[in-house]
């Protein structure tokens, strides 16, 4: 084992020092990664609620409803609309979410999917969270 890990030490070295377009490359795609993560993360921070969400989808539609009926205006982003929505879902399956909609952050924070945020709201936990939030206060 530690002499694979070696020659790929060696292997990436070489990579970095005789092939400077790969690591150009490398650079870029790591750039254009966090970029995407970081537009998600900005879009998560915006509002106290915010749910990822395609017009297609019921289920989306189902914990958009949620929201509403608890008293909470979440800031809803469909992918299926917005020119950038192909990045957001290759960035949103990038921090876990398969499918990668509906995904609901509260807070700026990750809750998850619609199995997760039903989860939360049979548990009361969903609605604590909105009210800490400051996406609802009753």
């Amino acid at each position: 084992l530690e002499h694979k890990v070696l020659h790929n030490i060696i292997s990436l070295h070489y990579c970095f020092i005789y092939l400077p377009s790969f690591s150009s490359l490398l650079f870029d795609f790591l750039g254009l990664f966090f970029h995407k993560m970081d537009r998600i993360n900005d879009l998560a921070k915006a509002k106290a609620a915010v749910i990822f969400t395609k017009s297609s989808c019921c289920m989306c539609h189902s914990i958009q409803t949620l929201f509403y009926e608890l008293g909470a205006s979440p800031a809803v982003y469909e992918l299926d609309c917005d020119p950038r929505g192909r990045e957001m879902e290759r960035a949103l399956q990038q921090l876990g979410f398969n499918p990668t909609v509906p995904a609901v952050f509260i807070d700026g924070k990750c809750v998850g999917s619609a199995k997760d945020v039903l989860a939360a709201h049979l548990d009361g936990s969903l609605k604590d969270r909105l009210i800490q939030a400051k996406a609802i206060w009753f």
